[in-house]
């Protein structure tokens, strides 16, 4: 973040949402809250960050982006 009431900051977040309503909501039917919790859960943790190639990551998901990094700059992930 950068400064108060910079909308650039806001962008990524705006297209986080935009492609979580087009590729899961927009056709979504969830019978209670519990399931839709569930569904976005799955969506990001398992779907968006481990298996969603991303065009600005150089088509990676972005934890293959992170190992990737870490691997080129000899870091090691904290467990």
């Amino acid at each position: 973040m950068s400064r108060i009431g910079d909308c650039w900051d806001n962008a990524v977040a705006e297209s986080f949402f935009a492609t979580l309503k087009r590729e899961l909501a927009d056709d979504a039917d969830w019978a209670t809250r519990d399931d839709a919790r569930t569904a976005v859960f799955e969506f990001i943790e398992v779907w968006y960050s481990r298996e969603r190639l991303h065009s600005s990551l150089g088509y990676l998901s972005p934890v293959a982006y992170e190992l990737q990094l870490e691997a080129q700059h000899g870091l090691a992930k904290a467990a």
